[in-house]
């Protein structure tokens, strides 16, 4: 039987990481260490942002507290809830709702409302439309959930392209608004970063961030199977395309650890709370060193030759070929790898990342933390699947198990969570039919 995983694209490198005191709670929320001090973060932040190192500090404390906040409204908002963002500079966190009457939660918890008419789930659900259609053209570089604008974006390099695949992914032109664009993702590849690794066919990528028995890095550096060297282990996970990720189990006598490399030096990773849109992320890599930027928007897709990618991250961090694969940091909480993106670091460009919950996710792993047990055992899963019923969303799959899906039996290459835009008619990666 065919196994129809994704193909490993040419190497990357990129080993990254930025620093500083986000906290996980606003009532701890405070200055940045001496450590995240001297990783860099700081400057780095300074410099792009061209503000003072203590406008980069207290921007820091205000997105950790940003962040809590907007977690704690989305769950109390409901079905209400349609999105938060931080404003320019991010004195401001904007909670949209969709009742005038949810006004005063959002007001209550120190934030600004903004009455808008879809809700996040009915953006998100418009946006799983164009995700659902394999057949992106490939002047249509990317699509996403504009929270800012209440809309669903589709860039493009040619508008008539752009409409004709809405229409044909069943939405009206009131459904999404087209933007044009001059983008040409590509996997970002070919060039060694910090925390090098090298594939046993032939490359180099960089590792993410460390797990419990192994790491997570982009799924285009190596399929199911292949080994790898500095440290030695094996892809036991890899998807590529429709999601960028991948986890390698090293062997024995490598212990992992919760740091990130800086070049020089190194910064703690204590966790993964996710960011905001319009907070600070920063990244590091060996073709352009430390540069820092904002998160754009969430649950992006962007197609590039090889496939369409989903759910990624969209940031104005610029990057360049030899960035893949490594780590993406707001503050001290770790936030995704490095998928691909267009432009450099000279002109400016935009960047992608894999959020890293979702990497986790799939596979069962755990986060090392600084300060925290380190070790070289297995990941672990918290949920295991009923084998032969039918797919359901938020269930641990291993591989090998079989389920049924619109009737249709499917089987699971290679082991993950699942979720909805996951579902085995759509992610050839992760099932294969059987029926």
């Amino acid at each position: 039987m065919t196994r129809r995983i994704a193909a490993a694209v040419a190497v990357a490198v990129m080993s990254a990481a930025g620093v500083a005191a986000a906290l996980t709670t606003a009532a701890n929320a405070g200055p940045p260490t001496t450590h995240q001090e001297e990783s860099g973060l700081i400057a780095a932040m300074a410099r792009d942002f061209k503000i003072t190192p203590d406008q980069a500090r207290a921007r820091l404390v205000r997105e950790a507290k940003a962040a809590t906040t907007e977690q704690s409204l989305k769950s109390r908002l409901g079905g209400h809830y349609a999105g938060a963002w931080l404003n320019e500079g991010a004195t401001e966190l904007v909670v949209a709702v969709t009742d005038a009457a949810q006004a005063k939660v959002v007001e209550d918890a120190g934030a600004t409302p903004k009455v808008v008419q879809r809700s996040q789930i009915q953006l998100d659900e418009l946006k799983a439309k164009l995700d659902a259609n394999k057949n992106a053209p490939k002047d249509v570089p990317a699509w996403y959930v504009d929270v800012k604008t209440n809309s669903v974006v589709v860039l493009a390099r040619n508008t008539a392209s752009a409409k004709a695949f809405a229409r044909a992914s069943g939405l009206s032109e009131a459904d999404v608004r087209i933007e044009q664009s001059t983008e040409d993702p590509r996997p970002l590849i070919d060039v060694i970063g910090g925390n090098a690794y090298y594939m046993g066919s032939g490359g180099r990528c960089s590792v993410g961030f460390s797990v419990n028995g192994g790491f997570v890095t982009a799924g285009h550096c190596g399929r199911v199977g292949t080994t790898t060297t500095q440290p030695s282990g094996t892809f036991a996970g890899s998807t590529f395309p429709g999601r960028d990720y991948a986890w390698v189990r090293v062997s024995s006598g490598n212990t992992m650890r919760g740091l990130v490399n800086r070049y020089p030096g190194t910064v703690p990773v204590k966790g993964s709370n996710e960011s905001s849109v319009g907070a600070s992320v920063c990244r590091s890599g060996s073709t352009t060193g430390w540069h820092c930027g904002t998160i754009q928007q969430k649950n992006t897709s962007v197609t590039y030759p090889e496939g369409t990618i989903s759910g990624v991250t969209r940031t104005n961090a610029c990057a360049e070929p030899g960035d893949s694969g490594g780590s993406w940091l707001t503050g001290d909480q770790a936030q995704g790898v490095t998928s691909g993106g267009s432009g450099n670091c000279s002109s400016g460009g935009t960047t992608y990342f894999q959020p890293v919950n979702p990497i986790l996710q799939a596979y069962g792993l755990q986060l090392v933390i600084e300060g925290g047990p380190t070790g070289t055992t297995g990941p672990t899963t918290t949920s295991s699947n009923p084998g032969g019923t039918t797919w359901q969303p938020g269930v641990a799959y291993t591989a090998g198990t079989t389920v049924t899906y619109e009737g249709v039996g499917y089987e699971c290459l290679q082991g993950h969570t699942s979720q909805i835009g996951w579902e085995p008619s759509a992610v050839p990666a992760l099932w294969e039919r059987v029926g």
